[in-house]
């Protein structure tokens, strides 16, 4: 996880989770240049690790459709 330790990060639960709050992701910012994405219910599990940008691009993208 790169210089960042895993309890060092603030992690913030989705707006959009169930009232239970467990069936949604969680994100942390790495050194501003790193958001991670876990599983809520398994906090210990894998990780998912985007730039930034690309983190931006996909929060604000709107299907044509």
């Amino acid at each position: 996880m790169g210089a960042t330790m895993a309890a060092e990060l603030r992690w913030i639960r989705s707006s959009y989770s169930s009232s239970g709050g467990d069936a949604c992701i969680e994100i942390a910012v790495e050194c501003q240049k790193i958001v991670l994405v876990r599983d809520a219910k398994d906090q210990s599990g894998p990780r998912l690790r985007f730039s930034s940008s690309a983190w931006s691009a996909f929060v604000t993208f709107t299907s044509p459709v």
